[in-house]
């Protein structure tokens, strides 16, 4: 998003180069849900807890839930719009369910509320935990809100949006530079709080060193009052979230121990890849680039992305002398703005869904043109960009996967899109649980679909698989209350052409087996 723009919610700049490659002629962009328009869907996100539900993020403080039969319910999710803060580029702009969503109800929100007394507007980017005391319930209760963290924006724009769960379990949530234009206040590239600069609205703490920053954190564990590096944690050092070991700057007193990355202007949208478990940054620029970032999921973290001393591959402001900051990590595509009515890009995803002929596609489009565009891996670490087609009039504001990984495009009109296409045959992978008595039972194929076990009985993994895929079935949660452990048999193969139901979980409780143990000696 970009201040200068006199339209609301805009994101900022961006143009593609012309097209290499022909789309999948078999693809189509079809209204979803019915045709059901939405009050300015920003997104759509799945529980991951086999209901089939779709999640619809709506910027004014709503969720809507489109049940299994494409049914939109009457009743909102979660309505917090009394608290959310919608001025100029602000709203509630992410949701990300907690990866034991089914057996914890754990949903996790990012939103902006005007942190002023005052009569002008100070927006605060919020991120809170609310709990459901019944997964399955099609209601979130507004009350059991608990805040996370609070970031104080310097301006109203560039409050970055998403938020979303790696791999690694922990969350990862997107911070833009504070706003205005070109970061005044310098807070992408300024890691170490004691060197902010007194700039901008709200006082100068060391939250305003997460501006600029993808963060990372362990929301299954909290941080005890004390002397620590988190800095957005509550005046006596404790937080509701804690700092994963690996992160990059942990223990260091001159830096954040929340930050991942930085060098981000405003990463309005991003996903992982549900496959491998890469990022995906799509990073809004202020005038002259645009930027798709990847990162593998095996790194290390600590990447300096450029802002402000470069956009895309070149120095700020520049289309011919390369950047030249030391240690800065360039885009795989990157855009020009100012031509085809261009001027923004929206962050999409990389495809994993049913239509088999966008399979490994990463998927973006342009919030104002309307124009969307398929990526695809032409060479190792090389991207080419292909135009799609486009819509009529801008507003492409984001975009969402289901648990069956079909892609959704939603419009600040209120419309949400779906990509259709010829499909391969899928084939469920399951089997039968049996033994269970405790809560808290995951299951995982193949290192990304995880699925939480509740009862006995019969199971199938949300993602089916073609013919010849191979799958890999694991225990990522054991059971507790009472502590049990479980085990997989038939747990790997290769898919035929039917179905895999032999997938075998069997389930001990622990006491019992210490008792045998003892009786047997």
């Amino acid at each position: 998003m970009m201040s200068r723009l006199p339209a609301p919610f805009l994101l900022a700049l961006l143009f593609l180069a012309p097209a290499q490659a022909q789309t999948p002629a078999d693809v189509t962009l079809d209204p979803a849900f019915g045709g059901t328009f939405f009050n300015f869907p920003v997104g759509v996100r799945h529980a991951g807890d086999g209901s089939g539900r779709r999640f619809v993020i709506e910027r004014a403080g709503r969720i809507r839930i489109v049940d299994a039969q494409d049914q939109v319910l009457g009743t909102p999710f979660l309505d917090i719009s009394s608290q959310v803060d919608t001025t100029f580029e602000g709203g509630f702009l992410g949701i990300a369910f907690h990866p034991d969503y089914a057996s914890n109800g754990r949903l996790y929100v990012k939103y902006t509320f005007d942190g002023n007394a005052g009569p002008a507007t100070h927006l605060v980017t919020r991120i809170s935990r609310f709990t459901s005391p019944t997964p399955s319930a099609n209601t979130m209760p507004a009350a059991s809100e608990q805040v996370l963290l609070e970031v104080p924006q310097d301006f109203n724009n560039h409050n970055g949006g998403d938020l979303h769960f790696g791999s690694d379990g922990y969350l990862y949530i997107g911070m833009g530079d504070g706003g205005d234009g070109n970061d005044p206040c310098n807070r992408s590239q300024t890691l170490d709080p004691g060197q902010l600069l007194t700039c901008g609205n709200h006082a100068t703490t060391p939250a305003k060193a997460l501006l600029g920053k993808m963060l990372r954190i362990d929301v299954n564990a909290t941080t005890p009052a004390g002397s620590n590096n988190l800095c957005a944690a509550g005046g006596d050092g404790s937080a509701r979230y804690a700092l994963p070991a690996d992160n990059p700057y942990v223990g260091m007193g001159n830096r954040c121990g929340e930050v991942w990355s930085y060098g981000l202007r405003n990463p309005y949208r991003f996903s992982f890849d549900r496959d491998t478990g890469d990022l995906w940054i799509g990073d809004v620029g202020q005038g002259t680039w645009e930027e798709i970032n990847f990162e593998p999921a095996a790194d290390a973290g600590g990447r300096n992305w450029g802002w402000k001393v470069c956009e895309g591959n070149w120095q700020r402001g520049s289309t011919t002398v390369a950047c030249s900051l030391s240690g800065h990590s360039g885009p795989v595509i990157e855009y020009r703005t100012g031509q085809n009515n261009n001027c923004s890009v929206t962050g999409g995803f990389r495809y994993r869904g049913p239509v088999a002929s966008m399979t490994g596609l990463y998927v973006y489009g342009d919030y104002c043109s309307g124009r969307i565009w398929f990526a695809s891996e032409t060479s190792p670490g090389e991207w080419t960009p292909t135009e799609f087609g486009g819509l009529t009039g801008f507003g492409l504001v984001g975009f969402g996967e289901d648990e069956s990984g079909n892609l959704y495009m939603t419009r600040g009109n209120g419309q949400i899109l779906i990509f259709n296409g010829d499909t391969a045959v899928l084939y469920s992978i399951g089997g039968t649980v049996s033994g269970l008595e405790g809560n808290g039972l995951v299951l995982q194929n193949n290192g990304g679909d995880d699925l939480g076990i509740q009862d006995n009985g019969s199971f199938a993994f949300a993602t089916g698989l073609a013919e010849n895929a191979t799958y890999s079935v694991t225990v990522i949660s054991q059971p507790t209350d009472p502590l049990q452990e479980c085990t997989v048999a038939n747990a790997s193969g290769t898919v035929g052409t039917d179905d895999i139901d032999n997938i075998l979980v069997s389930c001990v409780t622990q006491e019992d087996e210490i008792f045998e143990d003892r009786f047997e000696q």
